[in-house]
């Protein structure tokens, strides 16, 4: 099968196309900033994941000043963790400043939790999940957000595939790549219909390319900018 042939098959199968425009207003646009920063939107309310965060934090990905001023108004920032590479106090200050918004996170969780009472047809659902810096654990979550029937993962930074592996029926599970590999060597089993590759190092990005870019359902994250319409 050829390449192109596969990728036809792949938007059809997925439901997934990569383009600005909506087909329909409800569709969710999903936006890869860098990391595993996120822009998701329906049209109408606007969510930023791991967003913004400091640019070239640790070697991971760095980003253009200017986007920080292409972020929407009264916009909602949900976080992980607190990694510098996934947020940066500075730089959302300064966001909601100008723009005003609401921060989600480590702080607030049972704030995030009743999110879906103020967005049309949403929903989430938090998930405490391992993760440590040099050997440090640090306080972390993941979250699967459930959007006009749409189920999307957000895995962060844990590395453990024991709470993904749990979960049923998701449409869409961004998760950095050891998330795909510890799976496997520990025989755990996702039920995710299609994966999005994230916070890739520079380094990685190469071998994600050679071992994902030919798979149907796994696509490494690896141009900023890429979007994905997640089509209702």
């Amino acid at each position: 099968m050829t390449k192109t042939r596969k990728k036809t098959i792949f938007s059809f199968l997925f439901c997934l196309v990569t383009t600005v425009g909506f087909s329909q207003a409800q569709d969710i646009q999903i936006e890869f900033i860098g990391n595993c920063g996120l822009h998701m939107t329906d049209g109408k309310s606007n969510i930023y994941v791991d967003f913004p965060y400091k640019s070239g934090a640790y070697g991971y990905m760095e980003f253009d000043e200017k986007r920080l001023g292409e972020i929407e108004k009264d916009a909602i920032f949900i976080f992980t963790h607190k990694h510098a590479d996934h947020y940066s106090k500075k730089n959302l200050k300064k966001v909601m400043k100008e723009k005003g918004g609401q921060k989600f996170g480590v702080s607030n969780i049972a704030a995030l939790e009743k999110l879906g009472e103020s967005i049309e047809d949403f929903g989430i659902e938090v998930f405490k999940t391992k993760h440590t810096f040099f050997g440090i654990p640090f306080r972390h979550y993941s979250y699967l957000i459930t959007w006009y029937g749409k189920r999307i993962y957000l895995s962060g930074d844990t590395t453990n595939p024991e709470t993904i592996g749990k979960i049923e029926n998701i449409d869409l599970a961004f998760v950095p790549y050891w998330i795909v590999v510890n799976a496997k060597e520990q025989s755990v089993e996702i039920d995710a219909k299609m994966f999005g590759i994230y916070h890739l190092h520079p380094e990685q990005v190469a071998s994600a390319k050679e071992n994902w870019e030919d798979v149907d359902n796994i696509r490494p994250l690896v141009e900023q900018g890429e979007k994905i319409v997640l089509k209702l």
